[in-house]
């Protein structure tokens, strides 16, 4: 079946369980982004009040969810679309993986995608941090793209550029109140699977379950992961996302 047939009551036809563990990175800035400003805690805490109240109003079904979780729901337009998003204002997808090495191919892929489009950046001199976050999901009603028939339509919604077919098998999940996305991660060399969150009825914990750090060393050879606890390290080089003609064209050499 080709992706133009699978209408919203095609697509609930497939809809299956779903529940597991989702992991997310970002960066560990968020913790302290304030604190720098301020003079004590007491006013990072006022401070971050009257950041909050400047902010777009949270969507109802978010509410109650840690602002990890709420996040992508929350903030439009959306400047370029994603493999599940138009570009605008469109609903919020929260993208994850099942797996936090997963996780962390994807935000690799994405940092040097950066590097990638701006040449004349030089390589950053030290590692970045991120916290890598795994909170509970689960619903009725997802999508697996690995299983079924809806494996027909995998090669098409993880091409590596162009994300046309998985925006409109977004749009016609939502209408078939699909909340979760299964699809193989294009990014990770290990072949692991990722998930979009179209809904925040998917999130069955209203906070992260967990956390790892990590650190992200970006050079000339590549991307380089480490994970102090529990102990892990993940070499991306400069071959790893090569299929994709933006990481292809890499110039690597630059100061």
């Amino acid at each position: 079946m080709s992706s133009s047939t699978w209408t919203p009551a095609a697509l609930s036809s497939e809809a299956t369980p779903l529940a597991g563990t989702a992991w997310r990175l970002v960066e560990a800035q968020h913790h302290v982004s304030t604190l720098k400003l301020v003079d004590s805690v007491a006013e990072q805490e006022l401070l971050e009040r009257l950041v909050e109240e400047t902010k777009p109003a949270i969507p109802p079904e978010c509410r109650g969810l840690h602002h990890l979780l709420y996040t992508p729901f929350r903030y439009g337009p959306y400047p370029k679309g994603s493999r599940f998003r138009r570009a605008g204002a469109t609903p919020g997808v929260f993208y994850a993986a099942e797996a936090p090495a997963t996780a962390v191919a994807e935000t690799s892929f994405h940092r040097l995608l950066f590097f990638a489009e701006s040449p004349a950046t030089p390589w950053p001199s030290n590692p970045a941090e991120f916290t890598a976050f795994a909170v509970d999901h689960a619903t009725g009603r997802a999508l697996d793209l690995d299983a079924g028939a809806l494996a027909s339509i995998r090669a098409a919604v993880t091409h590596p550029t162009d994300y046309t077919i998985g925006q409109s098998i977004a749009d016609a999940a939502r209408e078939a109140g699909i909340d979760v996305i299964r699809y193989p991660s294009v990014r990770d060399p290990g072949g692991g699977a990722n998930l979009a969150l179209l809904s925040c009825r998917a999130f069955a914990s209203p906070a992260p379950t967990g956390q790892q750090t990590w650190r992200l060393r970006i050079s000339d050879t590549g991307v380089h992961a480490i994970c102090a606890a529990p102990a892990a390290r993940i070499t991306f080089d400069r071959a790893c996302f090569a299929a994709d003609p933006r990481i292809a064209a890499m110039i690597w050499d630059r100061s």
